[in-house]
């Protein structure tokens, strides 16, 4: 076996009974202030599972221009998302927090697996046919082949799990595709098999505006969500606005059956208290919305204010934040580096 153990060279490397923790890998891309939605369905599981696993939180600004960017609210979007996923509770110093484009072995190991990957399996992915539409000839290079980029910021760190939603669970079985297809190419054993995490509750948490489709940070409605700097009166505001049914709660979560915009509210309320629907609806079925979405305006202002904060005390200080940026990039290269460097060596690249 030729790679490396997981615990090598990152501070959060070893368990309280010395063996090496497994190494995660997740990215977000810088489009906007995360969502309540973002919040409940992947950030609040990353800072839960750096308790017992060793972490490489990345901003992915490679992947963010697939699709062209404004380079100025670019940059504006990269500090900010950062910024929010530390005030959110990542840890940049047990683990590593950095920017994709800061570590170049990202897009020397995605050069190799874009000669790896055949086309027909870029063909099969999902997500791409969804973003081009009927537009695929006008769609990036970069949009088609993007996949194989993701399978490189994970194989990079040979890293064994990635938390994901469903929608991504088809890209992590093509970067195991590939990485089989690299190990029997070259007769070894180097990049380890990829494991998708599906967490938590409220791991799809809805529009405000419409039950049956995803919060959004794309949707042309700042009304359909909730954004993670939101002040108390906005939050209050939209929630009051927020679409649901003229029947009153249910005392059963059966009762929520067919009634999407119903169940988000319960399933957002119980999310945020750590309890479940049926929690919820001992509590408050049978009653009016009003009342419920009162003290759901209260629970969310609760647990958002002190992200609001933190995430504005950052902005305020960008050189900090770089800083901050800069010592995980060293961090996420001191691992990354070696892995893809062997990589090379393998494919019969010589060394510089």
């Amino acid at each position: 076996m030729l790679f490396l153990p997981a615990a090598h060279l990152t501070a959060a490397g070893l368990a309280a009974n010395n063996r090496p923790m497994q190494r995660i890998f997740s990215g977000i891309q810088p489009s906007g202030i995360p969502t309540l939605g973002n919040y409940l369905g992947a950030i609040r599981n990353w800072v839960a599972l750096q308790d017992d696993h060793d972490c490489i939180w990345c901003v992915v600004d490679l992947h963010a221009i697939t699709q062209f960017q404004e380079p100025a609210l670019l940059a504006t979007a990269t500090r900010e998302m950062a910024a929010t996923l530390i005030a959110c509770g990542i840890d940049p110093v047990r683990h590593v927090l950095f920017l994709q484009s800061r570590v170049r072995a990202h897009t020397q190991l995605a050069w190799i697996f874009n000669c790896v990957a055949r086309l027909g399996w870029l063909n099969r992915m999902t997500q791409f046919k969804d973003k081009a539409g009927e537009n695929t000839e006008n769609v990036s290079a970069g949009l088609y082949v993007y996949p194989n980029l993701m399978a490189a910021d994970i194989h990079a760190y040979h890293a064994t799990r990635v938390p994901v939603g469903d929608d991504q669970k088809q890209h992590l079985e093509l970067a195991n595709d590939i990485a089989q297809k690299f190990n029997h190419d070259f007769g070894v054993e180097f990049f380890p098999r990829i494991e998708p995490l599906i967490l938590g509750p409220a791991a799809r948490v809805m529009s405000l505006r419409d039950g049956s489709r995803k919060m959004s940070k794309s949707d042309a409605s700042d009304q359909s969500r909730i954004n993670l700097n939101d002040d108390a009166d906005t939050i209050s505001l939209k929630i009051r606005r927020a679409k649901t049914d003229p029947q009153p709660l249910p005392s059963e979560a059966e009762g929520l059956v067919g009634r999407p915009e119903a169940r988000n509210l319960v399933g957002i309320y119980a999310a945020l208290s750590d309890t479940d629907h049926a929690g919820v609806l001992r509590q408050f079925g049978g009653q009016g919305f009003g009342a419920f979405k009162q003290a759901l305006a209260d629970l969310v202002v609760a647990k958002l204010a002190p992200i609001a904060a933190e995430t504005t005390r950052l902005l305020a200080d960008p050189a900090s934040l770089d800083a901050i940026l800069h010592r995980g990039t060293e961090r996420a290269a001191a691992i990354a580096d070696p892995i893809v460097a062997e990589a090379e060596r393998l494919v019969g690249f010589l060394s510089p």
